[in-house]
């Protein structure tokens, strides 16, 4: 059996992890559920808590296997939840803009809606113009999972599994998922994808968290500083579908290859910037294996999260059209988050020249990211 992605065990380097934990009380694991509520197929979802031995904890629920919260510790010891959201269920399920879901089947775009596999032509859901875009109108980020308690060595977590049946949003093949989302106690988390198929198809798993390391609702993102090394991106035409270029990043705004402040060239006039009325572009990832897709810093805060991945590219996006009211009636305007989708290249199955999303039967899609958290 082949695997889609070759994987390399690597240690994320970094400082310490800090504790929020007062140094007289014993350190202390955590991994409960609860039910969370009904959604309107009647069905009932759950949310799932992990909390590590410094504090820093993580909600999960199996609907659409959303990153519900996650709090982590500053440069004081004191924890903010740093992803945006809702409070209650039944505001994702009435609108989430995709705030902490599993996108697929396929993450990010497809142009025309359309695409080939040996030589037979699919027709997916269009739910982007003309184009397709996260999985369709009820992609995975809508689907109730199942969902079990599991641990990995050092590392406590739950495994989310869902079957998506041939024809849905378009797609062939019956596709059987796996996710995980594993909390350890150097304060990462690790989310591993996995996919089997029984008919040639296109994949490509992500989470969409929405970050802000200042914590959720703490204004804009404009002066946390981000490191991408990347030195080449996949540019768009005007619907944001790639033209099949990979074009160099140096001497563009969009080169993160050393530290810039996200608001620093964010209104450049440059066109890829004008095109995604703000940061929302494909980088090339260098490497294959476990790498560093990129590290956010608040500087504020003093917290750091570090991205690494198997996956060939990420999506920054800078949350440009989000206007919202999130959790404790918090406003969320454009630029108050940042997302860093790690993923095969959008519209993949259209370009040839793109590493290949196609899996066929016997293989096995694997997908790691792992987002680890420090302080300096």
């Amino acid at each position: 059996m082949k695997t889609c992605s070759i994987l390399l065990a690597a240690s994320l380097a970094g400082a310490a992890p800090v504790s929020s934990r007062p140094a007289d009380k014993p350190a202390m694991r955590e991994s409960k559920t609860e039910t969370w509520g009904t959604l309107k197929t009647g069905q009932t979802a759950h949310i799932f808590t992990l909390r590590n031995q410094n504090g820093l904890e993580a909600r999960i629920t199996d609907y659409g296997g959303i990153l519900v919260s996650l709090k982590v510790p500053d440069k004081t010891g004191a924890l903010a939840d740093v992803v945006l959201g809702f409070d209650t269920l039944a505001e994702y399920e009435a609108h989430n803009p995709f705030f902490g879901c599993i996108t697929g089947r396929y993450a990010n775009r497809i142009g025309g809606a359309t695409f080939k596999i040996d030589g037979r032509e699919y027709k997916v859901t269009a739910n982007s113009g003309r184009n397709h875009i996260h999985g369709g109108k009820e992609g995975f980020d809508k689907k109730l999972w199942s969902a079990k308690h599991i641990s990995r060595n050092d590392a406590a977590g739950i495994e989310l599994s869902y079957r998506s049946t041939h024809g849905e949003e378009g797609f062939p093949g019956t596709l059987e998922c796996k996710v995980e989302y594993l909390l350890a106690d150097d304060n990462t988390l690790t989310l591993d994808y996995s996919a089997t198929t029984d008919a040639p198809t296109a994949v490509n798993l992500t989470n969409h968290s929405y970050f802000n390391l200042a914590g959720e609702g703490g204004g804009d993102v404009l002066g946390h500083e981000l490191t991408i090394p990347a030195d080449k991106f996949t540019p768009t035409d005007d619907e944001l579908i790639p033209t099949g270029e990979i074009a160099p990043l140096a001497g563009t705004p969009l080169d993160f290859t050393t530290p810039h402040l996200i608001g620093e060239r964010i209104g450049a006039d440059f066109r890829p910037l004008i095109q995604g009325k703000g940061y929302d572009h494909n980088f090339v990832l260098n490497g294959t294996g476990m790498k560093l897709a990129a590290r956010a810093r608040d500087p504020k805060s003093g917290r750091v999260m570090e991205v690494r991945t198997t996956a060939p590219g990420v999506q920054l996006y800078t949350a440009n059209h989000t206007k919202t009211t999130g959790k404790s009636g918090h406003a969320y305007q454009p630029r108050s988050a940042f997302c860093l989708e790690t993923q095969f290249f959008p519209d993949s199955p259209n370009q040839p020249a793109f590493p290949s999303c196609v899996l066929r039967p016997g293989d096995t899609y694997r997908h790691i990211t792992a987002f680890k958290f420090t302080v300096e």
